[in-house]
């Protein structure tokens, strides 16, 4: 996370244009400032500064055609290729839900957004929509597709557009509040878990309780948590690639989560990252920024459902997966299986 910058947009624009192929979190990391502030400077010249009102931009969308959504965090890359339809909008958290384009939509992280459009070398013109939180940090971004409706997207833009055009962004950095008080004892934590029917739940549970979502992982017990192996997300994925078993990947931030449902078919890893490059979903997962997996279990109406999960250093959530079902069907014995096959954590013995 980046501090406020000293650099001007112009100073900005000139460093960008020394390395114009530098990806844009790259960039901006290694010239401490955020992606943010990397777009804003370009107000004026590639981008237009925007107004974030969901229901205006999400409803939009529906009539814009094939687009690329793009969801990430520090360590996952999230891209489904589709349309913007089953829309939702609510103040406190807001919904996509389409048969490609899923999301979950926390609009109080959306607090910047710009269009960019930029004339490439080959002739055609690379559009995109890019929002950020009040850090600078990118919480979603959707890339224009050769199929996209440009008459749609360009009366979207300038629906939303900003009435001040501005190419500076200050920014204010989130502090993690620390816990309130105690996580309440182990007993009520594997009494509420156990209780749950629905996994939504779970967030709920461990926030009444006071529990990190990991330190609760961590502390509930082997029978409905146990950690994995360093290489079980490898091991999984060749297990239920070019299988029909479909799988659900969730990952994000904390202003949107994107889901992919269905079989993953192409995976091939490269140094740090392991990528799914299929027709409708591309995953990029720097597997090296894993430093815990999970098995988890979780109760509901129609039996439990077992998701893999990873977190980074800071003990945050990297990406979940999950064994597609429909409401008031169990979970897949395949996926169950697959889990339940996945190599243990286990502590080297010291000799």
């Amino acid at each position: 996370m980046t501090e406020p910058t000293s650099k001007t947009a112009e100073d900005i624009r000139r460093l960008r244009a020394l390395n114009p192929q530098m990806r844009e979190r790259d960039f901006a990391r290694i010239h401490s400032i955020s992606e943010g502030q990397l777009v804003a400077a370009e107000v004026g010249h590639t981008a237009t500064r925007l107004k974030v009102d969901m229901s205006a931009l999400l409803h939009g969308l529906t009539g814009v055609g094939e687009v690329m959504a793009l969801t990430r965090n520090e360590s996952a890359v999230h891209e489904k290729i589709g349309i913007y339809e089953g829309v939702s909008v609510n103040a406190h958290a807001s919904i996509v839900l389409g048969e490609q384009i899923d999301l979950r939509i926390f609009p109080s992280r959306w607090v910047h957004g710009y269009a960019l459009e930029k004339a490439m070398e080959d002739g055609t013109t690379k559009r995109s929509l890019q929002f950020f939180d009040r850090a600078g940090n990118a919480v979603h971004k959707v890339h224009a597709r050769p199929a996209t409706d440009v008459a749609a997207w360009t009366k979207l833009v300038s629906e939303l557009r900003h009435d001040e055009q501005v190419d500076t962004l200050e920014v204010s950095p989130y502090v993690k509040a620390a816990p309130e008080a105690a996580p309440a004892p182990l007993s009520e934590l594997r009494e509420g878990w156990e209780a749950m029917t629905d996994t939504h739940q779970f967030f709920g549970l461990i926030k009444k309780l006071n529990y990190p979502r990991l330190d609760a992982i961590e502390t509930v017990g082997e029978d409905l948590a146990w950690q994995l192996d360093h290489a079980a997300v490898e091991g999984m994925f060749r297990k239920v690639a070019g299988t029909d078993l479909p799988i659900m990947v969730f990952a994000g931030n904390e202003g949107c989560i994107q889901i992919h449902s269905g079989p993953i078919h192409k995976v091939s890893p490269m140094g740090p990252w392991l990528n799914v490059m299929d027709e409708t979903f591309h995953l990029h997962l720097r597997i090296d920024h894993a430093v815990a997996a999970w098995a988890v279990r979780k109760p509901t109406k129609d039996g439990h459902v077992t998701s893999v999960e990873l977190y980074d250093e800071n003990r945050e959530l990297i990406i979940q997966f999950f064994g597609k079902r429909h409401e008031g069907h169990g979970e897949r014995d395949e996926w169950r299986a697959v889990v339940e096959q996945l190599p243990l954590f286990s502590t080297p013995n010291a000799a």
